[in-house]
């Protein structure tokens, strides 16, 4: 079968190694949300792991945006606006019904793009609007004593726990969506095996698109 490489070393690096903090970071966080129950760990042993993982998960991200600023990565997480609606009815449209009538899929990954319309979007929403706001409202908890008391007239420490909180569930629920994507590829394992090896498989896309206009 013929391959071509997606996805770079330090691409592939730091996918896994976000995928290790955000396992720790909910674990963790849901240790200190329901704090005294047996089966979780202890307060203070989950903020400790919490406020290392949520450090070193900033540290990635900067390290991610720097990588796409000075890579060709970055072009790959930016639709395109010509076409815009009508890709993002195509693609909707087989996530919601096309992909349960074993149709064609109407995007195949390859070195000109890597994401469909749906998956850039959420990218980008995920990347540069919820993980900003996770990391400084991370960053809020940490410094709470220099925060105001109040702003507009409301707790501060409230507005910055609310933030992290709503984004955290934001973020699990992408990482939910993650998973599943990782099933619907060429084959159950497909997805999973190029953030493995960093290529992706060819051949069976042709053999698909073959299968269906016969």
């Amino acid at each position: 079968m013929s391959t071509s490489p997606l996805y770079p070393l330090w691409l592939r690096a730091w996918h896994w190694y976000n995928a290790a903090l955000f396992l720790a970071l909910m674990i963790s966080g849901v240790s200190m949300h329901y704090a005294g129950t047996d089966w979780l760990l202890g307060f203070n042993q989950a903020v400790a792991i919490h406020n290392v993982s949520g450090t070193l998960l900033a540290l990635g991200w900067i390290a991610f945006v720097l990588a796409n600023l000075k890579s060709d990565n970055g072009r790959h997480y930016l639709p395109r606006p010509r076409g815009l609606v009508r890709d993002l009815w195509v693609q909707a449209r087989y996530y919601a019904y096309g992909i349960f009538r074993d149709e064609p899929h109407p995007f195949h990954a390859g070195p000109a793009a890597k994401f469909n319309v749906l998956q850039q979007l959420s990218y980008l929403g995920a990347m540069y609007l919820l993980m900003p706001l996770l990391i400084l409202s991370g960053l809020g908890f940490l410094l709470s004593p220099l925060l105001p008391e109040t702003l507009l007239g409301i707790s501060s420490l409230w507005l910055v726990a609310m933030t992290h909180v709503l984004t955290s569930y934001l973020l699990v629920l992408f990482l939910l969506v993650h998973v599943y994507i990782i099933t619907i590829g060429d084959s159950l394992t497909a997805n999973l095996r190029a953030m493995l090896t960093g290529e992706h498989g060819t051949s069976d896309d042709t053999q698909e698109t073959d299968r269906h206009a016969s």
